[in-house]
């Protein structure tokens, strides 16, 4: 390459970069909503695992308000628990 031929060949090339950074911000649009739905829900995670008081009283509250129900979600979060061990260990063996 010549002298002259590389400083159009690096306007060739910044195009081309800006071209591609605008196509990149198009295709990852539709990710915005569901990677802010994922970041408020670990946001939340993290405020329970730092302050898991309030978990707790919402519980005891429940327990006392409703047992019946408390019973219930208690078997169902149970079962979820379980299952997520179960799938973990299994892709964790398969890994």
């Amino acid at each position: 390459m010549t002298q002259d031929e590389l400083p159009r060949r690096q306007r060739e090339l910044l195009l081309r970069s800006a071209q591609l950074r605008l196509t990149l911000a198009q295709q990852t649009r539709i990710f915005r909503k569901p990677l802010a739905i994922a970041d408020r829900a670990r946001d939340l995670l993290q405020l329970l695992a730092n302050k898991p008081a309030w978990p707790l009283a919402a519980t005891l509250l429940l327990v006392a308000w409703r047992p019946s129900r408390a019973f219930l979600w208690g078997r169902r979060l149970w079962w979820a628990y379980r299952s997520y061990q179960q799938a973990r260990r299994w892709l964790i063996g398969q890994g």
